[in-house]
């Protein structure tokens, strides 16, 4: 039984796998350095043209200006950390005849997930209700990506309502450097959480 559980989680894991691959490598390729701040190559400075640096790196005017052959000089920006803060609270269990709220919730974490693998980044997860239910830390690689989709298809949460106040807060304290961070939720909760959000800017790119 628990052998035939394991499979049909894996077959699952796989289906959300198939379904968001084409996205991200037809649809979401290219896109994904340019949406996010923090990305590509930054300027670093303009010096003389040596043999064996690359032609198309020529700065025309300086070299213009100048006389003398000059090139652009870019430094690779450092990995980004994408935290994906999925809702797993009661209203997730419903959705529509074919998908719930948590195998949709599922495919947009596997298709940002996978964007950022493929840009060699790290992914966390932060599973919350109104409590932070499960926390992942962020890592790089496939295998990784297969259990952060695992966890958000198959745990069982304990908590029934929505707190993102302090989902904001728990990803406030464990991260040490600026991330960007996706609220996956149906918003299905009183009150605001504009505050909560407020107290993340300094150190959050939320989306």
């Amino acid at each position: 039984m628990e052998e035939q559980i394991t499979k049909e989680i894996l077959k699952k894991v796989r289906q959300v796998e198939v379904r968001t691959s084409r996205l991200v490598n037809d649809t979401l390729a290219g896109t994904y350095q340019s949406v996010f701040k923090g990305r590509g190559m930054n300027f670093d400075e303009v010096r003389e043209y040596v043999p064996g640096d690359e032609i198309r790196t020529i700065d025309w005017n300086v070299t213009a200006r100048t006389g003398v052959p000059h090139i652009k000089k870019f430094t690779e920006e450092r990995e980004l950390t994408i935290m994906l803060m999925i809702d797993v609270s009661g209203s997730g269990d419903f959705g529509s005849s074919t998908s719930s709220k948590r195998e949709i919730m599922a495919e947009i974490g596997s298709v940002l997930a996978f964007s950022a693998v493929r840009n060699n980044d790290k992914v966390g997860l932060v599973l919350f209700s109104d409590f932070v239910e499960l926390y992942v830390a962020p890592q790089k690689g496939r295998s990784h990506i297969l259990r952060l989709i695992r966890e958000i298809l198959f745990f069982q949460p304990k908590g029934r309502k929505t707190d993102l106040v302090t989902v904001l807060d728990f990803v406030n304290r464990v991260t040490k450097r600026k991330i960007v961070a996706f609220l996956i939720s149906d918003f299905c909760l009183p009150g605001n959480f504009e505050d909560g959000l407020a107290r993340l800017q300094p150190k959050l790119q939320v989306s």
